[in-house]
């Protein structure tokens, strides 16, 4: 075999597969700033601080509104300055925040804090891993993203109980400072190493296809060569905005959800505990169903399985608002977990699929903004609803609508075509 020198290894495979571990990594190590992390840091910030819980969650809101509007500019650098460079620069940025968020002293510091995790964890450190997989697949994109969700899943699994454990261990300060190192000292310097922007700038092609291959199969449909377009082009496509509300509402529901998720179940006498577990239950189920979201899409239009996704939303909030035994939670977290990984897979792939590869960064970033503005809205509204009526029911059953309307407009957003292929196959 060749070597190629522009890569750090040469491992016997497509490197493409060390990117997908990556990204991977990448989305596992976006941990801190998700709201399955941070709502484990709550009940600390409330008994040491004695803030309200409407008060943290307005900080939530506020803080994560701010970083959500700033993720289109993340994407305008993903394109400008490409993904490695960017991952090296956000992780960096993510480990200063968790240093930051140790040092807490009043509700000004939360709401900075709050807005460092949203802005460089849960936006940045998800939208760039978004762009990066997409450039090294295509054919073969959905299971790439299907092997980059397990870092998700895994994060998700693993961070509730090991935050728990650490803030029992050494405080939820010194938990904060543990991450930091933990970016600082594993994941930047892999990133750095192991990360290239695109196969082509270092001789290689997606899907590990010959220069041979891309050029007979140029002009077939499953083939690379993908139409491109801007995001002002985007932007003018009624499938675009389509599509965006329905990133926002399962950003928007299952925030709302998961960050009051140990008061919802504490109604049904579950404890923190076992509502931390529920939460791992979710991401380990996940994960393998990932896989077979990610082999259905590439076979399955993208739109169709996102819509039948919406419907699954539906039905396990009524399992949720029903639930009133640990069993029926452990229930609703292996229906949530099933659902979370064809939602999570579809609405990965359908970006590129309907718009290309070339401008990816800037469409993404506005898709991270608009998912990032829909988690800023979901705790809010179940925290005053609880005020309110005493109880989550009520909120859930509203929320209710919103999955169904995004199951509507799924299955409408069909792929977009340019006018002028449009105009050239009249003329044909």
């Amino acid at each position: 075999m060749k070597r190629n020198t522009h890569l750090p290894i040469n491992p016997p495979f497509y490197y493409g597969w060390i990117i997908v571990f990556m990204s991977a990594l990448a989305i596992f190590f976006s941990g801190p700033g998700q709201t399955f992390s941070i709502s484990i840091f709550i009940d600390a910030y409330l008994e040491h601080f004695g803030w309200s819980s409407t008060l943290v969650s307005t900080m939530y809101l506020f803080a994560t509104l701010l970083a959500g509007f700033l993720l289109f500019i993340v994407g305008r650098l993903v394109d400008k300055y490409g993904q490695r460079r960017m991952t090296v620069l956000v992780a960096s940025l993510l480990g200063v925040a968790c240093v930051f968020n140790s040092f807490l002293l009043g509700p000004t510091m939360l709401f900075i804090g709050f807005f460092m995790l949203r802005l460089f964890g849960q936006g940045s450190l998800t939208l760039i891993p978004g762009t990066l997989i997409p450039q090294w697949f295509v054919g073969k994109r959905g299971r790439a993203l299907s092997f980059m969700a397990f870092g998700s899943f895994l994060s998700a699994a693993a961070l509730p109980p090991f935050n728990a454990w650490l803030i029992g261990k050494v405080g939820w300060q010194a938990s904060w400072l543990v991450w930091a190192g933990l970016l600082f000292l594993i994941f930047v310097p892999l990133a750095f190493l192991f990360i290239r922007n695109k196969p082509e700038d270092v001789g290689l092609h997606p899907d590990n296809l010959s220069d041979e291959e891309v050029s007979v199969r140029g002009s077939e449909k499953s083939a690379i060569h993908e139409e491109a377009w801007t995001l002002k082009e985007a932007m003018r496509t009624k499938v675009l905005w389509l599509l965006l509300f329905c990133v926002a509402v399962p950003s928007m529901v299952n925030t709302g959800i998961v960050f009051h998720f140990v008061p919802i179940l504490a109604e049904s006498e579950i404890g923190r505990t076992q509502a931390a577990f529920i939460l791992s239950i979710m991401a380990m189920v996940s994960f393998p169903i990932t896989f077979l979201a990610g082999f259905i899409v590439e076979r399955v239009k993208a739109n169709y399985v996102l819509s039948l996704a919406f419907l699954g939303q539906i039905c396990i909030m009524v399992l949720l608002v029903q639930t009133d035994s640990y069993t029926t939670a452990i229930l609703f977290g292996v229906a949530r977990g099933i659902v979370g990984g064809f939602e999570a897979i579809s609405l990965g792939i359908i970006f590129p699929n309907y718009f290309g590869r070339a401008n990816i960064g800037s469409i993404k970033g506005i898709s991270s903004t608009i998912m990032v503005i829909g988690s800023a809205f979901g705790p809010l509204p179940f925290a005053l609803a609880y005020d309110r009526f005493g109880s989550y029911q009520e909120i859930i059953y509203l929320m209710m609508v919103f999955p169904l309307a995004a199951a509507i407009f799924a299955f409408v957003a069909r792929k977009p075509v340019k006018k002028t292929n449009e105009l050239k196959q009249q003329a044909s």
